[in-house]
């Protein structure tokens, strides 16, 4: 009888190793389907607002398009990286924005959870959390934090999605023209579609005070489709991001460096007056690994 049960034990045992080990390849198939080259429509709209202010105006209803690349940068067994430029302007002779970056990290313990004024919170989740999760680290242009969260790829009835819910600051759109408040609540879903994947948000924005109840002042709607075209579309950016992958792996490294260790992150939004994409994209003097060690780190407050 203990045999049959020792034996069976190390079946189901067995079992259960290949059965996470193929989850995880559908996990890591779903996130790289995510490059390439795409028609990205964005679309935004304020849905329900909770201000006593009368004179209260909902932001306007966005809706843009464009051409994105999203060039896969790292492909490890625990870590996928997806560098997104956006290419705009006469095909054969495109204008190339870097856009946003995500990183997905496998049973990721390590979160900065954002939390208001530039400000990042360090917390160390058990590994018993995040057993079969991935982490999804989101980017600005200038590859400093924006937001991140820890959840579990689904894969059911024809489906591959991907949600989570994390703070993060004042969407580009809004950060410029709105200060009412200092908060989005972020709810994120990425899908992967038969025209691409769905980038499906439902947003709160916060208002938040140290020691006071966060105060909800509107919900918003952010619907957008990635649908796939052919990647020579994208040509002008892929050879954008060959002629300057080597840069921005110096100002990655940089990041790592400074995330390593372990600890909440304040940054500064300008030194000497500007802001630190325009060092390290405007700029031709900053490609120099001391010269972008050296703006970065002046930029972490200490």
């Amino acid at each position: 009888m203990k045999t049959f049960s020792y034996s069976f034990l190390a079946l189901l045992i067995a079992t259960s190793a290949i059965s996470q080990t193929n989850k995880k390849q559908q996990d890591r198939e779903a996130i790289k389907s995510m490059c390439g080259c795409y028609e990205v429509t964005f679309n935004f709209a304020e849905t329900f607002n909770y201000s006593n202010d009368s004179l209260y105006k909902p932001s306007k209803t966005k809706v843009d398009k464009g051409l994105e690349w999203a060039q896969l940068v790292t492909d490890e067994d625990d870590k996928i990286s997806i560098q997104h430029l956006l290419q705009v302007g006469n095909p054969s002779d495109p204008y190339i924005v870097k856009h946003w970056r995500q990183d997905w990290l496998y049973e990721n313990t390590d979160l900065y959870t954002y939390n208001t004024n530039n400000e990042w919170t360090y917390e160390q989740l058990k590994p018993s959390e995040v057993k079969g999760q991935w982490t999804q680290k989101v980017y600005q242009v200038d590859d400093s934090p924006r937001y991140e969260g820890s959840a579990t790829w689904v894969h059911v009835d024809g489906k591959s999605y991907w949600e989570n819910t994390a703070p993060a600051p004042l969407p580009r759109r809004e950060y410029t023209t709105r200060s009412d408040y200092n908060l989005t609540m972020r709810g994120n879903r990425h899908e992967i579609t038969e025209y691409g994947w769905l980038h499906d948000q439902d947003n709160a924005k916060i208002v938040r005070e140290n020691g006071k109840e966060d105060i909800i002042l509107a919900n918003e709607k952010g619907y957008n489709t990635y649908v796939k075209v052919d990647d020579s579309r994208c040509a002008g950016a892929a050879k954008w991001w060959e002629e300057n992958k080597e840069k921005w792996a110096v100002v990655r490294s940089k990041w790592d460096e400074v995330y390593g260790r372990n600890q909440d992150l304040q940054l500064k939004n300008k030194v000497d007056n500007k802001v630190l994409f325009k060092y390290l994209l405007d700029e031709e003097a900053y490609n120099e690994k001391g010269e972008i060690n050296d703006i970065i780190e002046a930029f972490v407050k200490k």
